[in-house]
């Protein structure tokens, strides 16, 4: 078996109407699963009731995972949506994803893993920072490593960054995320295109994915660059549509199609995430199939 991995944190949104299970990697992992794909998540979780239905609602969504019971409380985020829909975040500190083990189980399915998700926040503290890496490490080598980088709160610095540029070969960035990725390593305010080009070239990445909210994304490579508009939707709320945004990219791209084409697919899918409540809800079979 080959894995498709979400690997870092696993939480609770507690959002207005109530809690949903979320975390940018899991999110990823249940969308690319969407796709036929072996999809894994990574993370951990406490030994208290948290932690018993966060393993319980994976299981209810079809989710494979490997996630430890470590003497931490699950994590919770609180969320409010402002009017449109756009989520803030009040990220609990000190919980079981900071404390994910990199076990016997966990290394084996790096060794197996085909792709793997990850982002920053899960590297704020030391002990999941070094099981990311040492994942990252045990991936064959042509596996494809993508840094969603999901810059949130002060939960990040120019050296996680910077090593993870070095750990991945696809960049995800937001375009309110350019422009504090752009103050921290000093790149000049020119166009995006070519900021991102100078991502890709510095880094030596394989291609980097720009979001820019209702005003499109692109994908640039070193020979090619794709744009698509936003589709027009009534957003229920945008919580995991990056997510499923990464993961649809991803299952795309490792079924074969181009970087536009995988582009397109992700588009769609995560305008379809925003009609939706939540960061995790079932995609209709036009979406998924190929």
């Amino acid at each position: 078996m080959e894995y498709v991995t979400g690997l870092g944190e696993v939480l609770w949104d507690m959002l207005p109407g109530g809690r949903k299970l979320g975390g940018a990697p899991s999110n990823f992992a249940f969308h690319a699963g969407q796709f036929g794909l072996d999809a894994l998540a990574v993370s951990a979780v406490g030994t208290d009731d948290l932690g018993a239905e966060t393993l319980s609602e994976l299981r209810s969504k079809g989710l494979d995972y490997i996630i430890p019971r470590v003497d931490f409380p699950t994590g919770t985020v609180g969320v409010t949506l402002d009017e449109d829909g756009v989520p803030s975040y009040s990220i609990t500190e000190g919980v079981a994803w900071d404390n994910i083990p990199f076990t016997p189980e966990i290394a084996a399915s790096a060794a197996a893993c085909r792709c793997v998700c990850f982002g920053s926040l899960a590297q704020r503290s030391e002990v999941s920072r070094a099981t990311i890496r040492s994942y990252l490490a045990a991936m064959p080598a042509d596996s494809m490593k993508i840094l969603d980088i999901n810059l949130r709160g002060h939960y990040y610095s120019r050296e996680v960054i910077d090593s993870s540029l070095q750990a991945c070969n696809i960049l995800k960035i937001n375009d309110e995320e350019l422009a504090v990725f752009g103050r921290l390593f000093s790149l000049p305010e020119t166009e995006v295109r070519d900021r991102c080009m100078t991502i890709l070239q510095r880094w030596g990445l394989m291609c980097v994915v720009l979001t820019c909210g209702v005003g499109g994304s692109y994908v640039f490579s070193a020979d090619e660059m794709s744009f698509f508009q936003t589709p027009s939707v009534m957003v229920a709320d945008t919580v995991g549509a990056g997510d499923s945004f990464t993961g649809a990219f991803a299952a795309s791209l490792l079924h074969g199609l181009s970087l536009a084409d995988a582009h397109r697919r992700a588009v769609d899918v995560s305008a379809y995430v925003c009609t939706q409540s939540g960061a995790m809800p079932p995609l209709p079979e036009r979406l998924t199939r190929f």
